[in-house]
């Protein structure tokens, strides 16, 4: 889990005079007696999830419609890859133009600051709860039975596959009957308990299947994640975020081998601008915050939206100061800002 920076600057107040907190645009080139900050831009992520399922089919595949009347059997082997999901969400990068500094006076009460670990301030006075994405490994399950150890010696000794397949698929029937009997209790030499019917059940069961795939075949499914990132500097129009191929997977963005995913994004404008004569005017008197733009995000294929939300976006938006005298002494404000976007989250006096 990411690690938050938690910084408590105390300083005594005087009986005499009151100061206020300062705020200052951070100037890297002076030592400042303070907190630097950072406001973030938002970043746009995507997390594309699929699943790759390759099939191999059975030894016996021609054969199972004529022995075990089951239709439809490939006798060819096959790789299909499906896109499962998609989690849309945000994260915060420091903007290197909105970097700040709490300035610390003698005789002034700082508040508590809470930065992440790349400087984004997320709470004063306060305590925010960073959510973690954390994209999934690959993973791969494997699905074929060992059915050679269930192969009788009469099968094995066949001479063509054909009459393996017969003898097989009269072995698989056996079983079934052994299983219907021994759930009508119709055996001679019946399970004790429960305990051992259920073993007997479960190893005439892994038989009955490993010999099956023999006919059917099996499949090996591969669970695969990949993330992709964009900055909006200004409005998307159906950029090229992936491509995916059914036969392929994940491919590259310029690779005509997958069909495009495209991202799309439109600045809103619900943010009011300052004209230039108020911008010119305004001063820099309290502690600095984002006032988002809110964003209108697509991802398309080919056959239409497959997600479609209103986010809010940092870059789209103008900053502004909350009020010095909110982190006065003896003032008990507590602001928490999201992270993905510096907006006013909570805000408690």
């Amino acid at each position: 889990m990411k690690r938050n920076i938690i910084i408590s600057l105390t300083l005594w107040l005087s009986l005499v005079a009151v100061a206020q907190t300062q705020v200052a645009e951070f100037n890297p080139g002076i030592a400042a007696n303070g907190v630097n900050y950072a406001l973030p831009k938002t970043l746009l992520k995507v997390d594309a999830s699929a699943i790759k399922v390759v099939y191999t089919p059975g030894e016996f595949a021609k054969y199972a419609e004529r022995y075990l009347h089951i239709s439809g059997v490939n006798a060819e082997p096959s790789t299909t890859w499906n896109v499962t999901s998609l989690t849309v969400y945000q994260e915060g990068v420091p903007d290197t133009t909105k970097v700040y500094t709490v300035k610390l006076k003698d005789k002034t009460v700082a508040p508590m600051v809470q930065l992440t670990n790349s400087g984004i301030l997320v709470a004063v006075n306060a305590h925010s709860e960073q959510e973690e994405h954390a994209l999934p490994d690959m993973r791969t399950t494997h699905h074929k039975r060992e059915a050679r150890q269930y192969l009788t010696e009469e099968i094995l000794s066949a001479t063509s596959i054909a009459k393996m397949a017969e003898l097989t698929a009269q072995e698989i029937l056996d079983i079934r009957e052994s299983k219907n009997a021994i759930k009508r209790g119709q055996v001679e030499s019946m399970p004790k308990d429960g305990a051992s019917l259920k073993i007997v059940l479960d190893e005439l069961n892994a038989q009955e299947e490993a010999l099956t795939q023999l006919f059917t075949g099996y499949v090996d499914t591969t669970f695969v994640a990949k993330s992709y990132a964009i900055m909006p500097a200004e409005d998307i129009d159906k950029h090229v975020l992936f491509r995916f191929s059914r036969k392929l997977g994940f491919v590259e963005a310029d690779d005509l081998a997958g069909d495009p995913y495209f991202l799309s994004v439109k600045n809103l404008h619900t943010v009011v601008f300052p004209d230039e004569r108020e911008t010119a005017k305004r001063k820099i008197e309290g502690l600095v915050y984002n006032m988002p733009s809110m964003a209108h995000v697509i991802i398309n294929t080919m056959q239409g939206a497959v997600y479609e939300q209103d986010l809010p976006f940092a870059q789209f938006g103008i900053i502004d100061t909350l009020s010095p005298a909110l982190f006065n002494k003896g003032a008990t404000t507590k602001l928490t800002l999201y992270p993905a976007t510096g907006g006013i989250l909570h805000l408690e006096q």
